[in-house]
């Protein structure tokens, strides 16, 4: 795909390929041995071009026209997760549909170039536009408005989107539609991929946990407290966790402003690790960011609890900036977060060394400010001579 646009920014704040690198950590370093997957993880769903208006003083009002202090464009959708994962230094595989249109475009090269995201699984489909999201975020909320079509029959995807046949990855992150099977999960699995699951809002109202087919491929189930107490029927979300591990080795419950508890059955040990107090500007894909800093933990080995706090500083980290792909945070972001929580005078010792695990994974120069404000993108169109 030839890209036929270009970025610009309301500030110069564009990390070019060379900052990165500086700045970039593979985690799994000490893993890697010869004969391993060529992926660390394997994503595929829906890529939305996200369109995202910020500085609303209140919700919109029927019958008003509301103007936004803020702007930005970025790929959405499953691609939240994705630049996630690659931000956090795991090689990453996207299948997804791409429409010819010039969001499609965008998308392609702002995971492809931008992001170093491998698409060799994925396909651009002729005459289908690109899935869109607006979304309006306010008091630290956000209200989203959706448009988009199946990919038409006759292309190289199965109606989700999906090849039958999915790369050879380290761990695959899925997730799991009630009363739908995805034949790629048990197949990923039985290759020796890890999956880790999340799960979406049950429209049926069933919340049955046996709906779920491809639960009992997965190592980790990462529900919020509300879907998790749904599913087991218990009134605490620390006790649905326990009662989730029943059918999967690592239960993962999120809980809000609270934090996150975990269960892992295979070891017999449970972990709790509070929330970062951030001041929150845009929520939006906060928990995919805290799947990917989970799975990244997972790979690398860490205890339970380490990779509950590395989750949750993730999260806490992208919901300082807007939009979902655009705010997922890097090593550079991570290492200024911890560099200047040490300086800070007052500091709990205790708290300090909840994320002493980070010391020796952070890159050692940093010479970026920290809350990190990226440039905000807009599309706009040339033509290369």
């Amino acid at each position: 795909m030839t890209p036929s646009h270009t970025l610009a920014g309301e500030e110069p704040e564009h990390l070019t390929q060379a900052a990165r690198r500086q700045t970039q950590v593979d985690p799994l370093a000490a893993l890697r041995a010869p004969g391993d997957p060529p992926w660390d993880v394997y994503l595929t769903g829906t890529v939305f071009l996200d369109i995202i208006f910020t500085g609303l003083d209140s919700a919109p009002v029927r019958g008003t026209e509301s103007w936004a202090r803020g702007m930005g464009s970025s790929p959405g959708g499953v691609a939240n997760m994705a630049a996630a994962l690659a931000r956090l230094g795991l090689r990453t595989a996207l299948a997804a549909a791409f429409g010819d249109d010039h969001y499609g475009e965008y998308c392609w090269d702002a995971l492809e170039q931008g992001e170093g995201i491998d698409l060799s699984a994925s396909r651009t489909v002729p005459g289908w536009h690109s899935p869109v999201t607006v979304s309006m975020a306010y008091e630290g909320e956000r209200t989203m408005v959706s448009h988009g079509h199946e990919p038409p029959p006759g292309t190289a995807f199965v109606p989700d989107g999906i090849p039958a046949r999915p790369p050879r990855a380290r761990a695959a992150v899925a997730s799991l539609t009630p009363g739908r099977s995805a034949p790629w999960i048990a197949g990923a699995a039985r290759a020796g991929t890890r999956i880790f699951a999340d799960v979406g809002w049950d429209e049926t109202g069933a919340w049955d946990l046996s709906g779920l087919a491809d639960l009992e491929h997965c190592e980790a189930f990462l529900p919020n407290a509300e879907e998790a107490k749904r599913y087991t029927g218990a009134d605490c979300p620390r006790v649905a966790a326990h009662a989730l591990s029943a059918y999967v080795p690592v239960a993962v419950v999120t809980l809000g402003e609270e934090g996150a508890y975990a269960v892992d059955r295979r070891t017999g040990e449970a972990a709790e690790v509070p929330a970062i107090a951030v001041e929150a500007l845009d929520p939006t894909g906060a928990g995919d960011v805290f799947v990917a800093g989970f799975v990244t933990g997972s790979l690398a080995g860490w205890p339970l609890a380490d990779r509950l706090a590395f989750a949750g500083l993730t999260a806490a980290l992208s919901v300082q900036e807007f939009g979902g792909s655009l705010s997922a945070p890097g090593w550079s972001e991570i290492g200024a977060w911890w560099r200047r929580v040490q300086s800070l005078p007052g500091q709990e010792p205790r708290a300090l060394e909840r994320y002493a695990f980070l010391e020796g994974l952070v890159p050692e120069r940093l010479d970026r400010p920290w809350p990190l404000r990226r440039a905000v993108p807009t599309i706009g169109f040339g033509r290369s001579g």
